[in-house]
C-alpha cells in the first residue's frame, strides 16, 4: 500500500488538506472448504487474504457522505438524514447500506469523504463486497466515535453482523455470515473454523509446508442478486421443513447428521431438494474432517476433501458451470496439485488450489492455456498469503 499516493489521490478528488485523514482496510477471503453451508447454520473454514479494500477517510462538517473509488471516477453523494433513497445505486449501495444499519443500531455516524482502493477483484467470489462492508463499518464507527469523544474498542463480530444485515435489507442478497465474519476476524496464517449457528469459532494454524494456495479467477462476472443464490437457499429451507417431521428439534440443516440423512433421505421425494440437502449434510462433515486433517498436518487428506467438495457442488448443488469446472479439471491434471475446488457462491468467480511450490509456474501456464483455449478468454491467478482481518492502519507521514 502506497499511502502517500493514495492520500494524494484522495486530495485530488476532495480537496483540502491531509489533516484528520485516517486509513482503514479489510480483506477479501477465500473459503478453504464448506460452501453453501453458512446460511444453513453449518460449518465453514475461511481465511482472510492479503488482497484487500483500503479506505482513505476524512470527516466532514455536514451530514453528507461522499464516496468514490479510485478506479471508477464516479462520485456518490448521500444525505445521512435519508439513506433509504440510495438502494438502487449500481455502486455505493453496499457502503450506504452499512451506514443505514449502523444508524439503526444506534451508532453516531457523521458526514465524511471516503475514497476506496479495491484490490479484491469484483465479482470474483473472493468477497469484495464483505471487504467493502467491513472496511466501511470500521471507518464510519471510528470517525463517529472520535467526533463524539468515544474510545471504546470496536466489536468486530458486531460489525460483521451489521454488514450482513446491510446485504439483506439494503442490497437484497440473503447471504450467510461467513464472508463478513472472515473479513472482520481473520488472522495471519490461520483459517477460521466457524460455526455459523452460534458464531463460535476457532483459529486453526494453516501450515502448508512446501505448498501454496493458488486462486484461479474465471473472470466470469456474476451477481448473487440476479443468480441462483436465493433459490438454493429456499430449496434448503424446503428440505429442512420436510426432515423436521422426523427431527423436530432441527433448527438448520446442519442439525441433520450424515447418519440421520442416510436413514431418512427417502422422505425427500423431490430429486432436486434431495440433492441440495445431501450436499449440505456431507459438506458440513467435510469441514470437520478438514480441520482434523490440517491440525495433523495431513495435506493429502485435506486435498482429497477439497476435491470431494467441488464434485458435490458440481453434481448435487449445481453451482459450478463450465468455467469453474474447466479450471478445476485442468488443475487436477498437474502433478503437485493435492486439491482443487470452486470457492464462493459459484456461477463464476474463483477456484482455490493446493499446489506444490515447485509446480506453481507449470500450474499457471498449463491451466491458463487450457482455460483460454476452451472458454475463449483468459483466467487470472493469484498467490495470496493468509492475512489479518479488518483494522485501522497507522498513517505514516
Amino acid at each position: 500500500m502506497n499511502q502517500e499516493k493514495l492520500i494524494q489521490s484522495f486530495l485530488g478528488y476532495f480537496g483540502g488538506s491531509s489533516e484528520k485523514i485516517r486509513i482503514f482496510t479489510s480483506p477479501g477471503r477465500v473459503n478453504l472448504i464448506g460452501e453453501h453451508t453458512d446460511y444453513n447454520g453449518g460449518f465453514v473454514f475461511p481465511a482472510a487474504l492479503t488482497l484487500a479494500t483500503t479506505i482513505i477517510a476524512r470527516p466532514r462538517k455536514d451530514n453528507k457522505i461522499r464516496l468514490i473509488a479510485n478506479d471508477l471516477e464516479v462520485m456518490v453523494e448521500a444525505d445521512l438524514e435519508d439513506l433509504s433513497q440510495y438502494k438502487s445505486l449500481r455502486w455505493g449501495n453496499y457502503q450506504l447500506g452499512v451506514a443505514d444499519e449502523l444508524k439503526k443500531a444506534g451508532f453516531n455516524i457523521i458526514g465524511c469523504d471516503l475514497m476506496y482502493d479495491d484490490k479484491v477483484p469484483l465479482g470474483s467470489g473472493l468477497s469484495s463486497s464483505a471487504a467493502i462492508e467491513i472496511a466501511t463499518a470500521i471507518a464510519l464507527v471510528s470517525l463517529g466515535d472520535e467526533a463524539y469523544g468515544k474510545t471504546k474498542e470496536i466489536d468486530m463480530v458486531q460489525m460483521a453482523l451489521i454488514s450482513q444485515k446491510a446485504e439483506h435489507n439494503y442490497v437484497g442478497v440473503m447471504c450467510g455470515i461467513m464472508d463478513q465474519f472472515a473479513s472482520a476476524m481473520g488472522k495471519k496464517d490461520h483459517a477460521i473454523f466457524l460455526d455459523c449457528k452460534d458464531l463460535s469459532f476457532e483459529l486453526v494454524p494453516v501450515k502448508l509446508d512446501g505448498y501454496s494456495l493458488v486462486i484461479g479467477n474465471t473472470n466470469k462476472k456474476r451477481s448473487l442478486g440476479e443468480g441462483k443464490y436465493n433459490e438454493r437457499r429456499a430449496q434448503c429451507e424446503e428440505g429442512l421443513s420436510i426432515l423436521k417431521k422426523e427431527f423436530p428439534e432441527a433448527e438448520f440443516l446442519r442439525d441433520i447428521s450424515v447418519s440421520d440423512y442416510e436413514g431418512h433421505k427417502s422422505m425427500l421425494t423431490d430429486d432436486i431438494i434431495r440433492k441440495r440437502v445431501e450436499h449440505v449434510v456431507y459438506e458440513n462433515q467435510r469441514v470437520i474432517d478438514s480441520v482434523t486433517a490440517l491440525k495433523k498436518g495431513n495435506l493429502e487428506v485435506f486435498g482429497e476433501l477439497m476435491n470431494e467438495s467441488h464434485n458435490s457442488l458440481r453434481d448435487l448443488y449445481e453451482v459450478t458451470g463450465i468455467e469453474l469446472d474447466t479450471l478445476v479439471d485442468e488443475a487436477r491434471k498437474i502433478q503437485g496439485v493435492l486439491g482443487a475446488r470452486m470457492t464462493g457462491a459459484g456461477f463464476g468467480g474463483c477456484t482455490v488450489n493446493l499446489v506444490a511450490n515447485k509446480s506453481i509456474d507449470e500450474f499457471i501456464e498449463k491451466v491458463g492455456k487450457a482455460y483460454k483455449e476452451k472458454i475463449g478468454y483468459e483466467a487470472s491467478f493469484y498467490i495470496s498469503d493468509i492475512g489479518d482481518g479488518g483494522r485501522e492502519v497507522e498513517v505514516i507521514v
